[in-house]
């Protein structure tokens, strides 16, 4: 049976990856980004490459959207040419970027208003991750809108995970970059202790990942850390130390003491001060390496 069409509204990194699965699972996949390249990559892949958000609900009653901040959030909602202009009432937006918990509730009020439902469904996983088809989702929100998004997610997530009321997406998403800030950061040092001990780095990859001290940012970026592989960035610098104010934030907001995550969100700062700001975050091993003199 032939599947309804999806729309995606934000084709970068995170976005390209799930257009991608999409058209890969059988969905027509109507896409808008500003970046025409990006519309052009979209339509090589086979998409059908709308010219603002508005084309897209005009086609699609299920939106992805992934953006990079909370003003793009609301322009593609109800800025010029934006959802709003000719989203139809009954509208799904998933809303898969990591943003405040403020810009979630705004969003969803816009919506709202003109009877869309809006989704925080925030992804858990890097660029590679997306692209592997390794992406995690949290969902939150109205339960009959889940219903009607759970097929789209599952053609570019590995897992779905309803985690309640509106908003809840966007604090497990928190938590669960803590975790990737502190590991990532607990990975490079452990790999430079490694190094400066003589070890063979592959076979500390291997050997450790297999025991008691492996975790998924071992993994996934160990590599990258041993080969000082940082220019092609799945999750940059950038990218990080805004996830980590929004976690800052949350701690705050709940009195929740972070002293291991206030320790890791130092080597960030300092990847910043080192002009690293547009590499990926596994450059925080290189951080570690000009800290030990190397």
């Amino acid at each position: 049976m032939p599947q309804e069409p999806v729309g995606v509204v934000g084709m970068g990194v995170m976005g390209s990856a799930m257009s991608t699965h999409l058209l890969g699972a059988g969905f027509p996949v109507l896409g808008f980004d500003i970046d025409p390249r990006r519309r052009a990559e979209h339509e090589a892949r086979g998409g059908t490459v709308c010219d603002s958000a508005a084309g897209v609900a005009h086609g699609a009653d299920v939106v992805v959207t992934s953006l990079p901040s909370a003003g793009a959030l609301m322009d593609v909602l109800d800025g010029e040419g934006g959802l709003r202009a000719r989203g139809r009432a009954g509208l799904v937006v998933v809303e898969t970027s990591t943003l405040s918990a403020q810009a979630k509730r705004d969003g969803h009020g816009r919506a709202q208003e003109w009877g869309a439902t809006l989704l925080d469904c925030p992804m858990s996983g890097t660029g590679q991750q997306a692209r592997d088809g390794d992406l995690v989702a949290y969902l939150s929100g109205d339960e009959a809108a889940k219903k009607r998004a759970m097929p789209v997610l599952q053609a570019f997530t590995r897992a779905q995970y309803d985690v309640g009321a509106f908003g809840q997406g966007t604090t497990m998403k928190l938590v669960a970059n803590l975790l990737v800030a502190v590991h990532n950061a607990a990975a490079a040092e452990a790999l430079l202790l490694a190094e400066r001990a003589g070890l063979d780095l592959n076979l500390v990859l291997t050997a450790v990942g297999d025991g008691a001290g492996g975790s998924r940012m071992l993994a996934v970026r160990g590599p990258l850390m041993m080969a000082g592989q940082y220019a092609e960035a799945t999750a940059t610098v950038a990218t990080m130390q805004k996830d980590n104010a929004l976690i800052a934030e949350l701690a705050a907001s709940v009195a929740s003491p972070t002293p291991l995550f206030s320790v890791a969100a130092m080597l960030y700062q300092a990847a910043v001060a080192q002009d690293r700001v547009h590499e990926d975050t596994a450059c925080v091993f290189g951080v570690l390496q000009r800290l030990a003199g190397g």
